[in-house]
């Protein structure tokens, strides 16, 4: 496969001299939580690039003959952190180099002014999972000195995951060989400082929608957001835009798409939903429907729905049925709503009966997916839309999947990878949308893992806390290959090999894996029958036949259905 042989190319060793000399001058600061390995990364990365290593810590250690727990210890955290910021900026006016600074320091608003004039920061960006495992093989960490060190740490992480994200590049930084994590930061530099030719692989994509005069383009690659203004004047010029977004990707992107909108010379107003599952709502359509009106949004002006899925299946909805259709853009934020519910014109709110049962089809005339938004996002959310990239494998291209395996990390860590996956991904789901837009036969292959996923969903009452949507994806993907094996349709190879791959990502692939959910089959079954593909009151299942073979099966018998959930739901070792 073409896409595939493109990415390959991103594995390749990146040459440090042109990064060292496109420094110019400046530092390379590694910022990040204890434990995420700013070390022994740095240097590593000292070496490649020819530049002195400086551990902040050990300076200030060496400059107080004290270890840093001790410090806290005697003078408190506020003495220490006023001496780390002094050190920083004295090591940071001496000269260029790699330094690592302490997991705290990066939350200085001084320090970070000190870091952007003098340098280049990287943020190294671990799975809780894998910080943990390394915090404990140390003690001396003066924060986690706590009754409950795992949860400290778990706090920290949220509260200081926003100021980490200001960083220059973000590296998601696995539990693998730190020499990975390196080419990955000299790829990423190189990117940033001599353009993306000097990274290997351009990291910009442009996917067709092809659906005649509605045709509308994506946009895929770092930084697209701060073009959204340019792109939207060019098929809407002088037009009123309306930005619906919710209140946690307010504060990280609105600021720059007003600006970009401004610059273009197109007037905009925010309307800011409340976060989660929950406002896909009648209500929040009543609100944000009346808040457009107020706006005076009209047929020809623009509405931009900037967040995840929530928030472009809503403001989608809200598109379509104002003065009976108002042309939208999409600007999808999370992992998820870029590889699937940006592209296609799905859209809608959720009912008391189930997900997504009150909607139209209503295509947007823009996506901008800007792949380094997903440098914000959890872990738990990269990971549940990272299931629905590996669904477009397991629909129709084994050579996908297979790259998936082979890659996953490179994709999880951002860069060309990351940027080919997701213009894989969208070329996928344009392909069939373009063949089936309205969902009459081949589109509804999208939904495999969704019958299961969306009664687990339903089952949760889409509580987030214990299972968000692509985890439900993630389990029914996993369940749609076992319940092909058991019909016989499926080697039990490919349904052990899908669920291997999942788990290996950190996704969940049995039902017993959501937390305090005791649904028996037949409550699973009922759940199932809400669902909105059930024509005529019979069950419609995707399953496959492989890796890359998946099918629409109708009318599947529920005596079948029942017989394998009662088996699934049996507890047995992994």
């Amino acid at each position: 496969m073409d896409r595939v042989r493109k990415v390959m190319i991103s594995g390749q060793p990146v040459d440090a001299r042109p990064v060292a000399a496109a420094l110019g001058g400046r530092s390379v600061v590694l910022v990040g939580m204890m434990g995420a390995g700013k070390t022994s990364v740095g240097k590593r990365l000292a070496a490649k690039l020819g530049l002195p290593f400086v551990d902040a810590d050990a300076e200030i250690e060496a400059g107080a003959q004290l270890t840093i727990l001790e410090i806290f210890e005697r003078f408190g955290e506020a003495y220490f952190r006023e001496g780390e910021r002094k050190v920083i900026a004295r090591l940071l006016n001496s000269g260029p180099q790699v330094l690592a600074t302490g997991g705290g320091a990066f939350m200085n608003k001084s320090t970070r002014d000190t870091i952007a004039a003098h340098g280049v920061s990287i943020w190294l960006k671990p799975d809780v999972e894998v910080l943990l495992a390394r915090v404990r093989k140390k003690s001396n960490r003066p924060l986690l000195q706590t009754d409950d060190p795992e949860k400290t740490l778990r706090r920290l992480l949220d509260e200081r995951l926003s100021t980490y994200a200001l960083a220059d590049i973000t590296i998601e930084s696995r539990d693998g060989p730190h020499d990975v994590v390196v080419e990955m930061a000299l790829s990423r530099l190189a990117g940033a400082l001599c353009g993306p030719a000097a990274a290997g692989v351009s990291e910009r994509r442009k996917v067709e929608v092809p659906l005649g005069h509605r045709a509308y383009s994506i946009l895929i690659g770092p930084g697209v957001i701060d073009e959204a203004g340019a792109e939207i004047m060019r098929i809407a010029p002088g037009a009123k835009c309306a930005i619906v977004t919710d209140a946690n990707v307010a504060p990280l992107y609105l600021g720059r798409l007003t600006a970009s909108l401004d610059k273009a010379g197109l007037r905009s107003s925010p309307i800011v939903c409340p976060p989660g599952e929950a406002t896909k709502s009648y209500a929040e359509f009543a609100r944000v429907s009346d808040a457009l009106i107020e706006a005076r949004i009209e047929r020809r002006d623009i509405i931009v729905a900037l967040g995840g899925g929530v928030i472009g299946d809503l403001t989608g909805f809200c598109a379509a049925s104002l003065r009976r259709g108002v042309r939208f853009v999409q600007v999808p934020t999370t992992l998820l709503s870029q590889v699937d519910s940006s592209v296609g014109g799905k859209t809608g709110i959720n009912s008391p009966h189930g997900k997504n049962l009150v909607g139209a089809f209503h295509q947007p005339v823009l996506v901008l997916a800007d792949s380094s938004s997903l440098d914000t996002l959890s872990a738990r959310e990269f990971r549940a839309g990272y299931a629905e990239v590996i669904k477009y494998g397991l629909i129709g291209d084994r050579k996908f999947f297979d790259f998936l395996e082979a890659r996953w990390r490179e994709v999880f860590s951002g860069g060309p990878a990351r940027a080919e996956a997701i213009a894989v991904s969208c070329a996928a789901k344009a392909s069939v949308v373009a063949a089936d837009e309205t969902e009459q036969g081949e589109r509804a292959l999208l939904n495999l893992g969704h019958t299961f996923g969306h009664a687990l969903e339903s089952l949760t009452r889409y509580d987030s806390a214990r299972l968000v949507h692509g985890e439900g994806v993630a389990i029914g993907m996993a369940a749609a290959f076992r319940f092909s094996r058991r019909l016989g349709i499926c080697s039990g190879q490919d349904a052990v090999r899908v669920e291997a791959h999942l788990k290996t990502a950190g996704l969940p692939t049995r039902i017993r894996d959501i937390p305090g959910l005791d649904a028996s089959a037949e409550d699973i079954l009922s759940a199932m029958r809400q669902d909105k593909k059930v024509e005529r009151e019979r069950l419609t299942f995707i399953l496959a036949k492989g890796i890359g073979e998946s099918f629409i099966a109708r009318d599947v018998a529920e005596a079948a259905v029942i017989a394998f959930l009662k088996e699934d739901l049996q507890p047995r070792p992994d």
